[in-house]
C-alpha cells in the first residue's frame, strides 16, 4: 500500500512464486488429485481495480486544474498530476480522499468505510501494475486450489486488518493500495504449508524460499512513503486465515483385518484442529482490540515509541520526515519546503486540512 505525503514512492509487491515446489506425499496406487476451480473472482477483482483507477482518472481531470499535467496532449481528461505532485503517474491527493483514500483522521470522523474502499484505489500506474501482477501470480493460483469463497475472504478480510493496523499508526499521510490484502495471501501461502506440512515434498526449500519471499516484500515496506504497516497488518490476518481456510485433511490408510489395501479416508489431525482454534482466537483478540482503539481515536504510536520504525527507517540516503515543515498558529499556516528550502504564509481555516497542507506543499516545492 502506498502512502501519499506529497512525492509519493510505490511499494513494490513483487511477484511471488506462483507454486512452492508443492507436491503431495501421497501413499502408493492413489490417484485422486484434488479437482481445480476454474478461477474468476481474481480476474474480477483485477478488473475492478482497473476500472477504479480509470475512474479515478476521470474524475481526477488534470486539465481542468492544471497546466502541468504529465500527458495531456494524447490522454486529455485522464492525463496524469505533475510528477512534483504524484511520481507514480496518477490522480490528485485530493481526487484519492473523495474516492475513499485512507485518511486516519476523517476515519476517526466516522468515515469508516474508508477502511474498506481504500484497498480497491491505486496511486499512479507503477502502483497498480505491480500490485495488480503479484494479485494475478499469486491469487489465481490460491483460487484454483482452494475455490473463489476462502480466497475472496481471505483478501477482503487481509485488507481491512492491514487498513485498520495503518490507521491506528499513520497519521500525516493519507494511503491506498491492495497490498494489505496481497500480504494477506502471501501470509495465508505461508500458514497453508505449515498446516498441510505432511502432504508436501520438499518442505524445507519451499519453505526457505516462501520466508525470503515475505521478507523481502516486508522490506521494502522500510522506505519512506510506503505503508508498510498495511502490509503487516494484512500479513497477520492472512497468516491466522490460512490456518482457518485453507487446512486441507490429511489421508491416512485403512487396513481392516483381512484385507491389504482399502481406499484412504481424509480426516484432519489433531494439530490442525489446535490452530483453527488458537488462529479464531487471535483474529478476535487483534480486531476486537483494533476497532475498539480506533473508536476511542487512540494513536498507536503512543502505545508504541519505536513503531515508528517498521514503517520507515531513516539512513543517510533519505529522511522519514514529511517533504514540507509546517507550523499552525491559530488559522496561520507557516510552510517550509525541506528541499529547496521556499516559506510561505497561509491564512487558512482552522490552518487547513491534509489535502489542502499536501497541495500546497507540492506546489511549495516545485
Amino acid at each position: 500500500m502506498v502512502r501519499k505525503d506529497s512525492p509519493e514512492i510505490e511499494i513494490n509487491v513483487h511477484s511471488t512464486p506462483a507454486a512452492a515446489a508443492q507436491s503431495s506425499s501421497q501413499p502408493p496406487n492413489q490417484n485422486n488429485a484434488p479437482e481445480e476451480w476454474f478461477p474468476w473472482l481474481v480476474p474480477t477483482i483485477f478488473i475492478i481495480n482497473v476500472a477504479l483507477f480509470i475512474l479515478s482518472m476521470y474524475i481526477n481531470n488534470c486539465p481542468a486544474h492544471s497546466r502541468s499535467c504529465v500527458g495531456i496532449e494524447s490522454l486529455h481528461r485522464f492525463a496524469f498530476e505533475n510528477i512534483h505532485e504524484n511520481p507514480l503517474l496518477g490522480p490528485s491527493t485530493s481526487t484519492l480522499l473523495q474516492m475513499g483514500a485512507l485518511d486516519a483522521n476523517k476515519v476517526f470522523q466516522g468515515q469508516r468505510w474508508r477502511i474498506f474502499t481504500c484497498m480497491w484505489l491505486h496511486a499512479g500506474v507503477f502502483h497498480i501494475f505491480t500490485n495488480m501482477l503479484s494479485l494475478l501470480s499469486v491469487g489465481i493460483r490460491l483460487e484454483q486450489e482452494f475455490g473463489f469463497a476462502r480466497i475472496g475472504l481471505l483478501y477482503i478480510v487481509s485488507g481491512i486488518g492491514g487498513s485498520l493496523l495503518s490507521s491506528l499508526f499513520i497519521r500525516k499521510t493519507i494511503s491506498v493500495g491492495a497490498s494489505g490484502a496481497l500480504f494477506g495471501l502471501l501470509g495465508a501461502m505461508l500458514s497453508e504449508l505449515l498446516t498441510n506440512w505432511a502432504i508436501y515434498a520438499n518442505k524445507v526449500a519451499a519453505l526457505v524460499m516462501l520466508v525470503l519471499m515475505i521478507l523481502m516484500n516486508l522490506l521494502v515496506g522500510i522506505l519512506p512513503h510506503v505503508d508498510n504497516f498495511a502490509h503487516i497488518g494484512g500479513f497477520i490476518t492472512g497468516f491466522f486465515l490460512g490456518f482457518i481456510l485453507l487446512a486441507r485433511p490429511q489421508l491416512d490408510w485403512i487396513v481392516p483385518p483381512g484385507y491389504y489395501g482399502h481406499p484412504m479416508k481424509p480426516q484432519y489431525k489433531l494439530y490442525q484442529y489446535v490452530l483453527i482454534v488458537l488462529s479464531v482466537i487471535a483474529l478476535i483478540v487483534i480486531f476486537t482490540t483494533g476497532f475498539v482503539f480506533l473508536y476511542r481515536k487512540i494513536d498507536g504510536n503512543n502505545y508504541c515509541s519505536w513503531c515508528h520504525y517498521l514503517s520507515c527507517v531513516p539512513t543517510p540516503l533519505w529522511s522519514c520526515d514529511p517533504q514540507c515543515n509546517s507550523i499552525r498558529t491559530g488559522n496561520q499556516l507557516n510552510m517550509t519546503c525541506l528541499n529547496n528550502g521556499k516559506s510561505k504564509l497561509y491564512i487558512l481555516p482552522n490552518g487547513g486540512d491534509l489535502d489542502t497542507r499536501q497541495k500546497l506543499c507540492s506546489l511549495l516545492c516545485i
